[in-house]
């Protein structure tokens, strides 16, 4: 198996690389169109604004492929933080009135926490349990309330409960994992989650 890492300049590539790495498998680097060749699953990291990352991801062409690669040849793709948020319809990140289009893989809104209603100081960081919500194999070997490693501002909202797999409370409850057949995602870090972590990236590529 050929595990695709989609680096678009914006993310933690050696940390995801290192862990998929500890974990025996092999991965390739993406950073052409052309690469997306020959992969069996894809991995969307992310850290910075919504809008400027899907913007390199529209530069680099990367936008189309993604969408074709997921819907149309049914790679799984896991993204992961900002990378979960670009797999959202639309994204209030990096604007002032209006919304970015994000990848719209699985439909929903990114929205500031604040607006969403918390009343806790942002960014959102460092680690935090997880409630489980619906059964997946995503989540097999992970126990209710394990804590994962999180560092975000903005959340999933308008997103149907049926794909929304775990929450995390940061003043308000906001989707921490989530998934929709072959697409799985996650708010926190895995690679930055010690065990835990390794396990849900374990599941991903295994499943």
């Amino acid at each position: 198996m050929n595990v695709g890492i989609i680096n678009y300049g914006i993310g933690n590539i050696n940390s995801v690389a290192g862990a998929i790495k500890s974990l025996g498998y092999k991965y390739q680097v993406i950073e052409k169109v052309t690469e997306f060749e020959q992969i069996d699953k894809l991995i969307l990291p992310g850290i910075g604004n919504f809008k400027k990352c899907i913007e390199t991801l529209n530069l680099k062409g990367f936008t189309k492929k993604i969408k074709e690669k997921v819907s149309n040849d049914k790679i799984p793709i896991l993204g992961i933080c900002l990378g979960m948020q670009l797999l959202a319809s639309w994204g209030a990140e990096g604007n002032d009135a209006t919304l970015s289009k994000g990848l719209d893989l699985i439909e929903g809104k990114i929205i500031n926490l604040k607006e969403l209603g918390t009343n806790k100081e942002l960014p959102h960081v460092g680690w935090n349990s997880i409630s489980i919500k619906n059964s997946s194999n995503f989540l097999k070997g992970i126990p209710n309330n394990t804590d994962f490693y999180f560092v975000h501002s903005f959340a999933y909202h308008s997103i149907n409960d049926e794909y929304v797999i775990a929450e995390a409370n940061y003043g308000i409850n906001f989707p921490a994992v989530i998934t929709k057949k072959h697409i799985w995602a996650t708010q926190f870090h895995p690679e930055k989650s010690s065990k835990a972590g390794l396990i849900i990236i374990k599941n991903f590529l295994e499943n």
